[in-house]
């Protein structure tokens, strides 16, 4: 999947966008409205925490990082105390996993409170009261989907397009 980004002046066409994408057979799930705070959506889908936080990217790399800890805490583990092998492999996976869950978790935490990275770019725009449209569509649609955005509103610039979504927001 492949996330589009693009503003929309209004919440007229907005509803339009949204219409015309529902039409297209994309799923709801998968259309996401970011407008200022306070503003009503109607029936538009609002983006979730997901969207606006840095969830995602951050349990990522608390991943990575706490795994990756947890292996060199097992191996030095492993080498401090005469360990039998297979007490030695047990240590070494416990530690990794635990590392990665921890890591997992504190960093998920830590992007729970921190505002979406790919969305700041449009803040200024968001709180001058545009509508900020996200769109998770399989990488051989982009072309398609854009062109049928750019039918309601041609002057819209795709403003971005991430080269993957995570398969579960």
């Amino acid at each position: 999947m492949r996330r589009i980004y693009f503003l929309v002046p209004d919440i007229n066409v907005t509803n339009r966008i949204v219409d015309d994408l529902l039409m297209a057979k994309i799923e709801e799930r998968h259309i996401h409205v970011i407008a200022k705070r306070g503003t009503p959506l109607a029936d538009l889908p609002e983006a979730s925490l997901l969207q606006k936080s840095d969830f995602i990217p951050a349990v990522e790399q608390g991943l990575a990082l706490g795994g990756s800890t947890g292996m060199l805490a097992g191996l030095v583990a492993v080498i401090l105390p005469p360990a039998s092998t297979v007490i030695a492999g047990g240590v070494l996976l416990a530690t990794t996993l635990v590392g990665a869950g921890v890591g997992a978790w504190l960093s998920g935490m830590v992007g729970m409170s921190v505002g979406n990275r790919r969305t700041k770019e449009f803040e200024e725009a968001i709180e001058a009261g545009h509508f900020l449209v996200l769109v998770d569509v399989s990488p051989d649609r982009v072309d398609e989907i854009e062109e049928r955005v750019k039918k309601h509103l041609p002057e819209v610039e795709v403003e971005t397009t991430e080269p993957r979504v995570p398969a579960f927001p």
